[in-house]
This record gives C-alpha cells, sequence and structure tokens, in this order.
C-alpha cells in the first residue's frame, strides 16, 4: 500500500476535512496514517452532500410511513403503492452548484441523475418535473444578463437530456428573485412505473457473488463533484468547472434499456447508480447495508482517458454507470446483456465478508479500510442555531404599511409578474408528450397528470414552494409547500398520498441559516403529518451562498397522488362558457410575503396566517368527491396573487373570459393569499349539489361569477380577453430574449 502523505494539513484543507476528522479517521485505521486514496475517501463520503452531517439531526422524525408506503427514504428512490400491483417510485434532487458553474451540463447531468436513481430500482421513467430558481432577469444589469444566459443554458439542458432519453418533461415550476443572483437553484424530479413486487435495491451481499462494473468508461470528469457542492461560492468558483460532470443522454438511454433487460432476469443481488462521489459510494453504500466486506480492483475498471489512478477511479463522477453485485455464476450472460446495448461491463471485484473495503491496484493492495465506520461515523453536527435579526424588521410590516395603490394598477403589475406569466419560452423546449400518457402537460396550470396504461388510472404531481413564505416564516413556508403541493393534485382530481423533498439552504456554518433548516424541517414534518402525505426521499442541498450572502430558505416538495379514473382527470382552466364560478374558502386579508408586496413595494414582509389543516383536507375532499361524481368542470386553486390573478390565468389559458365579483372586506383583498381556497367551474344544473356538499363539510362557498365573454373582470378591475392572454403568453420570451 501506498506510503502516508506529507503536507497533511494542506492536503487536509484541500479535502474539507478538519483535524478532528483526521484524528478520528486515524482512529478508525486503528491508528495507522492514511494514504491519499483513503483521504480522498473519506472526504467524499464524509463531504455534507454524501453524509447530510449538519441536517440529519433535523431529518429524524419526518413521517415516512403509511399503508401505502413500500420504500421511504433510504434507498435511491421511494416506492408507493398505487394499486393493482403496481407502484410509483420517485425522487427529486439538486444540481444548483454544477447548474450555476456550467448551466448546460449541470442542468443535463442532473436530470440524467435523477433518472438513474429511478430506473435502477427497477422502474421506467414516466415523468420529468423541474423546479428552478434564478435572480433578477428583468434589468439591464450584467448580473441580470448573466442571469438571463443561465436560464437559457438550464432550459437547454433540462431539454436536451430529458427529451433525448424519451422521457416526457411534463410540469415543474420557476421563480426569480435577487437572492439566487450568487446562487441559483436546479432540482430535478422523476417518476416511474414498476410492478410493486419487482423493485430493485442497493445491495451487495453473498461471499463470493461478484461484483460488475457497467455503463459508460470512467474518466476525470467530475473529480472532486461531492466535495464541490458542500461549500459556498466565490468569486473564483467559475474555476471549478473541472468538478461538473459531462453527460451523454445517449449513452444513458442504452444504460436504461439494458437495466430494464437485467431486471427481467435473475441474475442480480443489487444495483446501484454511481451519483455524487462515484464509484467510492456506490461501493460503500452498496457493501454498508448489509454489512459485507468488498475487494475492487481499480485496474479493471473500464478506463477513457490515458494514467488514471487510483484516486482518480474512485472519486471520478463520470455519468451514465451503475454498480451490479450479481448472484455467482451469471456474469457472462450480465456482461453479455450490456454488450448487446454497446456498452462496457467488466467484472471488478467481489462481494467478502470482511466488513472491510480492499481496493488493488494491479496486484498490489491500494486502500484497506472499514466500510461500516466509513458508511456510518461521519461526523454528525450539532451546529449552533439563532433566530434571524431580519424577522424583527420583516414581520413588523403588514399592507396597511405601506401607500395605498390604485387596484387597476395593482392587477396590471401583478398580472405581468414574471412569476405570474405563462413560461411557454421554457416548456415548448421540453418533449411533454412522448410515450403518449400526458393528460395535463406543461402550461395547464396547478398539478401535472400522466395515464397509468396498465390500470386505467393517473397520477399526479405538483412541484411547489413559495420562498418568500418561508423567509418570513420557515416553519409555516414549509409547512405550506407541502400543503400547497397537495392541494393542486387534489385540484386535478387524484387523492394526495407521499412527497419527495429538495431541501435547498445557505451556509449551515451561519447559525441563522441552520435556524431556518431546523424550522422548516419542523414545518414539514407537521404538515406532513396533519394530510397524510408522508416523505418517502429527498435530498439535502446546503452552502447555497455566495460572498456571504445566502439563497431564501427554498425546501421544494413534489407531492404525488393517485387519481382512480384517468378519464376523470379535472383541467384547471375554464371549459365552456355559460358555466358558474364557485368559490371555496375564506378570505381573510392575508398578504405576508405576497405578490402584491414584492412587486408594488419590493419587499418581502409580514407574518403568515395559522394553517388550517382540517379546513385544506376538506377543500381536498370536496373537489376530489364532486369530480368522482362528475359535478365539476374545472378546479383552480387561490393562492400566489390571490382571486383576481387566479381567475386571469384561468382565462388567459382558456381563451375564455369571465366576470367575477367576490366579497371582500377591502378592495385589495382580491389579491390576498389566504390558503385552502379553490375556484370551481360548475354547469348551472350542479351548483346546488356542489354547494350541499361544501356546506355539509362546512366549508364557505360563494356564487361569484359567470364564464364566458371577451373580458376578465374580477369586481372593479377588469382586462380585455386579448390583452391578457397576450400579456400572458408573451412576457417572459421578451425577457429572456432581450439579448439574443
Amino acid at each position: 500500500m501506498s506510503q502516508p502523505i506529507e503536507k497533511i494539513e494542506e492536503v487536509l484543507k484541500a479535502h474539507k476535512l478538519s483535524l478532528a476528522d483526521y484524528a478520528h479517521i486515524k482512529q478508525i485505521l486503528e491508528g495507522r496514517e492514511p494514504n491519499l486514496v483513503e483521504i480522498g475517501i473519506f472526504s467524499a463520503m464524509w463531504s455534507e452532500h454524501c453524509s447530510y452531517k449538519s441536517s440529519k439531526k433535523y431529518l429524524n422524525g419526518f413521517p415516512t410511513k403509511a399503508p401505502w408506503v413500500i420504500q421511504g427514504p433510504g434507498e435511491n428512490a421511494g416506492v408507493i403503492d398505487i394499486g393493482d400491483g403496481m407502484a410509483a417510485v420517485f425522487k427529486m434532487e439538486s444540481h444548483n452548484h454544477p447548474s450555476f458553474i456550467e448551466p448546460f451540463q449541470g442542468a443535463a447531468t442532473g436530470v440524467g441523475g435523477i433518472l438513474r436513481d429511478i430506473f435502477t430500482m427497477g422502474a421506467r421513467p414516466v415523468a420529468n418535473l423541474n423546479s428552478l430558481r434564478f435572480g433578477d432577469i428583468k434589468s439591464k444589469s450584467d448580473i441580470a444578463r448573466y442571469q438571463r444566459h443561465l436560464v437559457r443554458g438550464v432550459v437547454e439542458g433540462i431539454g436536451s437530456y430529458g427529451n433525448c432519453m424519451g422521457v416526457p418533461t411534463i410540469g415543474g415550476e420557476m421563480s426569480f428573485d435577487e437572492c439566487y443572483n450568487g446562487n441559483i437553484l436546479v432540482n430535478a424530479f422523476n417518476l416511474g412505473i414498476a410492478k410493486a413486487d419487482e423493485i430493485f435495491y442497493g445491495l451487495a451481499e453473498g461471499v463470493g457473488n461478484p461484483v460488475i462494473y457497467v455503463g459508460s468508461k470512467t474518466g476525470r470528469d467530475g473529480l472532486g463533484g461531492a466535495v464541490m457542492s458542500s461549500d459556498s461560492f466565490t468569486e473564483e468558483s467559475k474555476s471549478l468547472r473541472p468538478t461538473v460532470q459531462v453527460g451523454d443522454p445517449f449513452t444513458e438511454k442504452l444504460l436504461l434499456e439494458a437495466c430494464l433487460d437485467l431486471f427481467k432476469t435473475d441474475y442480480i443481488v443489487g444495483i446501484q447508480d454511481m451519483g455524487a462521489a462515484g464509484l467510492t459510494s456506490s461501493s460503500f453504500e452498496m457493501a454498508g447495508r448489509s454489512g459485507s466486506g468488498m475487494i475492487l480492483n481499480l485496474d479493471k475498471v473500464p478506463a477513457r482517458e490515458e494514467g488514471m489512478t487510483p484516486y482518480e477511479f474512485m472519486l471520478s463522477e463520470s455519468q451514465e454507470r451503475m454498480l451490479i453485485c450479481a448472484k455467482k455464476g451469471n456474469e457472462q450472460a450480465i456482461i453479455d446483456i450490456f454488450e448487446k446495448w454497446d456498452l462496457d461491463a467488466a467484472v471488478v471485484g467481489e462481494v467478502t465478508d470482511t466488513g472491510m473495503m480492499e481496493l488493488v491496484w494491479h496486484g498490489e493492495r491500494c486502500a484497506y479500510m472499514p466500510i461500516a465506520p466509513v458508511s456510518d461515523e461521519a461526523p454528525i453536527l450539532d451546529r449552533p442555531t439563532k433566530r434571524p435579526e431580519y424577522l424583527d424588521r420583516v414581520n413588523g410590516k403588514n399592507v396597511d404599511s405601506y401607500p395605498a395603490v390604485d387596484d387597476q394598477e395593482a392587477f396590471e403589475r401583478l398580472f405581468s409578474s414574471i412569476d405570474v406569466v405563462d413560461k411557454a419560452w421554457v416548456y415548448n423546449q421540453y418533449d411533454s408528450m412522448v410515450q403518449t400518457n400526458t393528460v395535463k402537460a406543461p402550461g395547464s396550470l396547478d398539478a401535472s397528470v400522466v395515464r397509468i396504461k396498465e390500470n386505467g388510472k393517473a397520477l399526479a404531481m405538483s412541484s411547489d414552494c413559495n420562498p418568500r413564505y418561508c423567509y418570513i416564516d420557515p416553519f409555516k413556508g414549509a409547512a405550506l409547500a407541502v400543503v400547497e403541493s397537495g392541494r393542486n393534485v387534489a385540484m386535478s382530481g387524484a387523492q394526495p398520498l407521499a412527497i419527495t423533498d429538495c431541501l435547498n439552504f445557505g451556509n449551515p456554518e451561519n447559525p441563522e441559516v441552520m435556524w431556518q433548516f431546523a424550522q422548516a424541517c419542523e414545518g414539514i414534518k407537521e404538515a406532513c403529518a396533519e394530510l397524510a402525505t408522508p416523505v418517502v426521499s429527498g435530498n439535502v442541498s446546503l452552502y447555497n451562498e455566495t460572498n456571504g450572502v445566502s439563497v431564501f430558505p427554498t425546501p421544494a416538495i413534489v407531492m404525488v397522488g393517485v387519481n382512480e379514473d384517468e378519464k376523470r382527470v379535472l383541467q384547471s382552466a375554464f371549459r365552456t362558457a355559460g358555466n358558474q364560478l364557485l368559490l371555496v374558502g375564506v378570505t381573510t386579508g392575508q398578504f405576508g410575503g405576497s405578490l402584491y408586496t414584492k412587486e408594488l413595494f419590493r419587499e418581502t414582509a409580514g407574518m403568515l396566517a395559522s394553517i388550517d389543516y382540517t379546513r385544506e383536507l376538506r377543500l381536498w375532499e370536496l373537489v376530489i368527491e364532486a369530480n368522482k361524481q362528475g359535478l365539476l368542470e374545472c378546479a383552480k386553486d387561490v393562492n400566489v396573487g390571490g382571486i383576481a390573478i387566479a381567475v386571469a390565468k384561468m382565462a388567459a389559458v382558456s381563451g375564455l373570459g369571465a366576470a367575477v365579483n367576490v366579497s371582500v372586506e377591502k378592495s385589495r383583498d382580491i389579491f390576498d393569499e389566504s390558503q385552502a381556497r379553490a375556484l370551481l367551474e360548475v354547469h348551472p344544473d350542479n351548483v346546488q349539489k356542489v354547494a350541499l356538499m361544501a356546506t355539509d363539510l362546512g366549508l364557505r362557498i360563494e356564487a361569484i361569477g359567470t364564464v364566458g365573454g371577451e373580458v376578465v373582470k374580477v369586481n372593479e378591475v377588469q382586462i380585455r380577453l386579448d390583452q391578457a392572454r397576450a400579456l400572458y403568453y408573451d412576457t417572459f420570451a421578451k425577457i429572456i430574449e432581450q439579448d439574443i
């Protein structure tokens, strides 16, 4: 084995390890000094990205169980039962730092990585979503110009990879705030379908069973990616481009099909995607789950570059690779499957009973490490927390402290906000109809939906988070992200069942950021418990900070739900002129963290009201049950921008106007953001039935207007329908293309 390294303090600093970590490492190695390969492995496995060392304390206690949960957190993805022997497999992950450094490849490989997490479980990917946050794109500044460049690169990367894979991108969310100027957020979600009794896990066990490397050859791209993603940005961060992986969706498509072929056999024990930290994380995690040991012959790993070292083989994050634990005797049969798909496959090791990871390079041992401590003894940090001082300032403001604004002016400014207008420029670059199962595509409002061919049901999913809410109240803001994603799913007629999350926060070394994180986790726990929607998978992304400025707390949530009948998927835009429009819920003048104060006064301030989970669940029940009975034409939740913006969006998307008169205490309350509200389009013959159902559930319901006409009118504000549609569909493209 190679000699211990010199200048250890410099090496530790380069690997983001402390002297205390080093002492712990020597203890694990029974007093022996580690070599460079071992230092690299510890650095990757103990990085924030891989070990969750700052966040693990707060993730404990997430609701993760329900009768429909097949697999919760801890595997490549979560799995829920969707009936008839079928399962939905899904997860969301971040690729924030790579996408800021190299937007096309960063976003593309983010999509590639989440796809592998899904099909390594034995599922065929059927739907992509994404949650994207950017900074200022509207101004003429250099920052805005660069942000527009990032938007274009990220969107192109997402579209390129997803389209080439033949997986539809059916929806998502995109918002903008100056807090993301130095650190954009790119969160990718995928959902796949599998048979409930044919789920595959990342496991390596059985002494003598071979370990097989499959997929692309290993290169030097992505070296240090996991460590890079566990640090803040500075002005020099663009020099980190070599740590961003390079993706090849055509190879991944071959890998997908080869893996699905493999899953039809009885050849394997387990399979693991090589994601962050590459061969290191996959091998240690697979052996660690069973308490096994492993020998890896690194000189047998297929390489695409000359002169690669054991350190580079273990830490490369080259894409489109998998590690398989096979049943002994099936090696050649497995290799034949992958060679049929023009992919590399090589036996690189075997399972042992030593509990040790033994790395061999041309017959010589180059690392020898106990697996369990490397995987399980990463430092679990109890970082200091402190309530942010800014909260006293922002919570002390309310909407009455701002100057009065004419409602018509307010309406026009809110409806033209980049957070409101349609993002067709984005989603038109995504193939949303491939596989021919998309029922609600991007631009349809609220949840996106795909049908399940095998059983006639439909899966609804919605990605949601309001960072402004989370900034002024991390607990309630995170809880409301769960609530909003669930409400959107319910508005499509589906029963919300479970979530995946992607928790994007700033620098955990800042006590105020850790307080935000802790509060957000508690909010998610409360909401998931109250709504019976457990967490089945997720991801934490910290150090989203540049030059000391952290992003707003952004705990992105994707809710997944099941509609028992694909023919009963509820739309979210107007359907037929002459139908009645009903408002369910109570408008109470809530403007904390609202679009109203942001757009009109450039401030994110105020307080959030308490959350009424009972009323929320009753709203979901009303919409789901009324839809089952065929009583609803469309349903849309009321949220950002209030009733006025919700009605205007429904009109713009449908091409049908509406005349609405809603009871509010103050005229500006047509823009308020009270929760647990929805707009329902109902045929006149069914209005009384829906109203009675709402009353029986204890919900307030009000007939507020009629669908149809050439004008969108809400109380005293109005806009011509053709103007509304032009504003809604043209604004974003004009902004994003201004310097092309």
